[in-house]
């Protein structure tokens, strides 16, 4: 059976975006999701995302990793699917769907799609690094030499290892620009290796930045391999809210598979 798909991207994070409102796609076909994300015998992105039906909101978000793994919150992906729900004439500048960690609302004018994130009730700091949960689990550290840095070994390295072990973390490298701009590059579980990109990442590295005092401002800019993103966020006793990934979100091509 061929399946209809669209590729997207957000700042060079890319995606498989297919509408499954009729629920046609075999969603417990790992192998296949893997295929589909392959990019030497697929289609090839950083994941897969299912458009549903859902009865009361615009739309379900349903988001794959490369690996063919449902996974945890994708904040580019989130953007990309607001642009693909405007596509399809599912919304129109505006929308409110489910994801995995809940509820989302998102704006879109042009190619740039504004996403309200999860609140961070907790931000760990520890001696090296700093963890917190976006929607999705981030170690984020200082590095100083991070233009020749090697990712994808070093990212590895922290993200087996303990304390997180076999569930695994998303691992932020940072080096600091200005005030209030931050360069990032990011290790991605499920994916195993740097993505051009990762909204729940910069959101994290934000927050982590403001929390530690390296920056004092509430809107924060991440330059990320693939791009710029925006993040905003209000604060309070420790805890972060009204949080915000901002960034653009484009159609690269569509096709049958």
């Amino acid at each position: 059976m061929r399946q209809t798909f669209y590729k997207y991207q957000g700042t060079g994070n890319d995606f498989v975006m297919i509408d499954n409102r009729q629920q046609t796609f075999d969603k417990n076909n790992t192998k296949h999701v893997a295929f589909l994300c392959d990019r030497r015998f697929g289609i090839g992105a950083d994941g897969l995302i299912l458009l549903e039906n859902h009865p009361d909101y615009d739309f379900k978000m349903v988001y794959y990793n490369a690996d063919g793994n449902e996974s945890s919150m994708c904040g580019n992906g989130g953007r990309c699917l607001v642009a693909f729900a405007k596509q399809l004439g599912v919304i129109e500048d505006k929308a409110v769907f489910e994801a995995i960690d809940g509820l989302h609302h998102a704006h879109i004018e042009g190619d740039i799609v504004k996403l309200q994130m999860v609140d961070v009730p907790v931000v760990e700091q520890h001696k090296e690094h700093v963890f917190l949960n976006t929607g999705s689990p981030h170690h984020v550290q200082f590095e100083s030499n991070i233009e020749n840095f090697d990712i994808k070994s070093k990212g590895a390295e922290i993200r087996y290892g303990a304390p997180y072990n076999d569930a695994g973390s998303n691992v932020n490298f940072v080096q600091k620009l200005t005030e209030n701009a931050f360069r990032v590059r990011t290790y991605e579980r499920g994916v195993e290796d740097e993505t051009l990109s990762c909204g729940t990442g910069v959101t994290a590295v934000a927050i982590a930045m403001h929390s530690i005092g390296e920056t004092k401002a509430n809107q924060v800019t991440l330059q990320v391999e693939g791009g710029v993103l925006e993040v905003s966020f209000e604060s309070q006793d420790g805890a972060y809210d009204n949080v915000w990934l901002i960034g653009p979100a484009k159609l690269v091509f569509e096709g049958t598979i």
